[in-house]
């Protein structure tokens, strides 16, 4: 019997890679049981990193700016027969980075990242394969674009320099460089969210980053002024589209001097890591996630891996905390017990429990 190990990062506790190390270890230790070993990701933080290592890309360092401006260590995957380069925001604009007090939309920005894009740019990229998940900012990408050359002013005509406060506010005028480079993008995503309105990235995502929900209609209504600014200086048509609420926006920024194209993480990355053919080949599929609601259906890793499950017919695992998975069509639900999230302890418990979970399972001869 062959195993295909697939499980998307449990965020917060246990990265993709970690988990399928522990659930290939435990699935092994019972003689006869094969593995092939695949974790997954769908755009969400660390899609593009997992893509790296299962591409086998030269990962490039670049020393760049976190989410509020202080150092940080960024890199990209390059593939240079395709000239692509592969980058996750969240390495150098991430939420993860930051403590819950730096957390502050009015200030943080993607200009980190755009620097590493600036640094795949000038190794010779076309195309820029940009993972949405784990962002801190809720900046339209601008700061990415300030990066590539766009400049922001204030009324005054004076350039804004990035992580000043309430930069959105403040800008009153776009300025488009002449040493813009001709890049694509692809942009990555695990969310359908628009920008604007009830499901949008400032009143859905915007208390997740800090912004204090008394502030969100403030914000929203500077970010339809920045709009406005945007859709001036392109002097083109614009309509709020699936994926702009993801990560803030940055496609919706970026798609006024790039050309853009927003796919759905998952099935992007299955494509590229050739799932499907790994499914085909399994008697079974584990895979899992931190916690699946009602959400997951919208684009998820595990979900979209219980598609193609079913569609040849393969039997599947679902590793996950809470009760969500139970009636979504999975043949086997492991559900892991709750975490204390306030003890110091709380990632070491999670690989326990993760380990004794499978174990359990493996002994119990539930996946015969």
């Amino acid at each position: 019997m062959k195993f295909l190990i697939a499980p998307n990062a449990f965020k917060g506790t246990i990265s993709a890679e970690e988990a399928a190390k522990i659930i290939a270890q435990k699935v092994k230790e019972r003689s006869g049981l094969e593995c092939i070993i695949q974790p997954v990701a769908d755009g969400g933080d660390g899609t593009c990193s997992l893509l790296i290592d299962s591409l086998l890309l030269e990962k490039i360092p670049v020393l760049t700016l976190n989410a509020i401006g202080l150092p940080a260590m960024g890199y990209f995957g390059w593939d240079s027969e395709h000239k692509k380069a592969y980058l996750d925001v969240s390495t150098a604009s991430g939420i993860g980075s930051l403590e819950l007090r730096q957390r502050d939309p009015y200030s943080t920005s993607t200009f980190g990242t755009g620097q590493v894009i600036l640094k795949a740019i000038q190794m010779g990229a076309e195309e820029v394969i940009l993972g949405l998940g784990g962002s801190a900012t809720i900046d339209m990408g601008l700061g990415i674009l300030n990066a590539l050359g766009i400049l922001f002013l204030d009324e005054n005509g004076r350039e804004i320099p990035a992580y000043t406060p309430h930069f959105l506010r403040k800008i009153k005028h776009i300025q488009k460089t002449l040493e813009i480079a001709k890049i694509r993008f692809t942009c990555l995503c695990d969310v359908k969210n628009s920008f604007f309105g009830e499901n949008g990235a400032v009143k859905v995502y915007g208390p997740q980053k800090g912004l204090a929900l008394k502030h969100v209609p403030d914000f929203e209504k500077t970010c339809l002024d920045v709009l406005g600014l945007l859709i001036k200086k392109s002097k083109g048509e614009w309509a709020d589209q699936a994926g702009f609420g993801a990560a803030g926006g940055i496609a919706l920024g970026l798609g006024f001097f790039f050309p853009i194209d927003i796919k759905i993480g998952a099935d992007y990355f299955f494509e590229l890591v050739a799932i499907e053919e790994k499914v085909i080949q399994s008697d079974w599929i584990v895979t899992g996630e931190g916690q699946y609601d009602s959400q997951s259906d919208q684009g998820k890793a595990s979900f979209a891996l219980l598609k193609l499950a079913r569609s040849h017919k393969k039997k599947i695992a679902l590793i996950t905390s809470g009760s969500g998975g139970r009636k979504a069509g999975f043949d086997l639900v492991l559900e892991l017990p709750s975490l204390d999230f306030s003890t110091k302890d709380f990632k070491e418990k999670a690989h326990k429990n993760l380990s004794g979970l499978i174990d359990k399972a493996v002994l119990g001869e539930r996946f015969d």
